[in-house]
């Protein structure tokens, strides 16, 4: 339910600053804007993957993350195809998996891994909320006259998480947990985003682990995030 809002969200603000640019033919002037900046609001979905598994952890389902935000740009040349940016943005991130996070008799985390030839279930997923801090160099082709062009966008994008909770659902009952401490709340990767016009790919590669110290199997889990998806700019 907290995704299906988060989501509605997401695409009403994005639709309504998209409806805002749009401006008629006549109403437009010869005027050139020497000033001008690119690509300040964005939104992005992205298919979520898990790096660094553990033995016998594997992935199921559509694991979907979204993201949106503003970035401000800080062009550095005179053409201004050039320039940083820095930004800010939400985001909400899930990950289904065979990686059960549970509760002992005394409320400590325990951890397994799932085998479903055991343990039948329909649902198990962890879920990350966090504000963002995306960091660019920007190269692209525009000019103050040149609305669509192309353009690769490397970075970092640091984040803070706010929330996070994993769910279980099958022979066990329903399992769920809230703010649970062995998430790392600072993460962090590199990013990359290259496209023409309205189409964009993005890709990010987190750089530190989610969990910091979770273990499985007497093994520590590494585990990282993968995201690899479609963002859009606008303004």
């Amino acid at each position: 339910m907290k995704k299906i809002l988060f989501f509605s969200v997401f695409m009403a603000v994005f639709q309504t600053v998209s409806a805002q640019v749009e401006v008629p033919y006549d109403s437009i002037t010869n005027e050139v804007d020497n000033k001008y900046r690119e690509d300040q609001f964005y939104a992005a979905v992205t298919y979520n993957l898990l790096g660094n598994k553990p033995d016998g952890v594997s992935q199921s389902g559509f694991s979907s993350g979204f993201h949106f935000g503003f970035i401000r740009d800080f062009p550095v040349n005179k053409r201004r195809n050039v320039a940083f940016g820095v930004g800010l943005g939400l985001s909400a991130n899930s990950f289904n998996h065979n990686f059960l996070i549970t509760k002992d008799a005394t409320g400590n985390l325990d951890y397994f891994v799932l085998d479903k030839s055991d343990i039948n279930y329909s649902k198990n997923k962890f879920t990350t909320y966090m504000v963002e801090m995306p960091l660019q160099l920007r190269w692209r082709t525009s000019t103050a006259e040149e609305y669509k062009f192309w353009r690769i966008y490397t970075g970092v994008n640091v984040g803070y998480v706010l929330y996070n909770s994993s769910k279980f659902r099958g022979d066990l009952g329903t399992i769920k947990n809230s703010r649970i401490d062995s998430f790392n709340n600072l993460q962090y990767g590199l990013t990359m985003s290259a496209g023409y016009n309205t189409w964009n790919i993005y890709v990010y590669y987190g750089l530190n682990p989610i969990f910091n110290n979770a273990r499985v199997n007497n093994e520590s889990v590494d585990m990282n995030a993968i995201k690899v998806g479609l963002i859009f700019y606008i303004l």
